[in-house]
């Protein structure tokens, strides 16, 4: 017997094994997703988000220009309480 004979019937089986494993895969059933309407929800306000800036120039413009000019004031008392809270944060 020679083994190039062998192989050559070896690969006639094994096309025929992929073509029976090719119609199995074929069916009337598909996969469906459905989104709740909490999830659809959830979607808006993520795409809000996204789509709302980083910054908002209405309250930063003021204090930049304020800055520029010079005429920022900080109360040291102020200053001084918050820098307290933010340390005890952190501890």
């Amino acid at each position: 017997m020679r083994i190039e004979s062998y192989t050559q019937v070896q690969q006639l089986y094994q096309t025929a094994k992929a073509a029976k494993t090719e119609k199995t895969k074929k069916s009337s059933f598909s996969d469906q997703v459905q989104i709740s309407s909490m999830g659809k929800d959830i979607q808006t306000a993520k795409q809000a988000v996204a789509d709302a800036p980083d910054i908002r120039e209405e309250l930063t413009a003021p204090i930049k220009s304020a800055v520029q000019n010079g005429t920022y004031q900080v109360s040291e008392e102020s200053f001084a309480a918050k820098l307290y809270e933010r340390y005890y944060e952190m501890r």
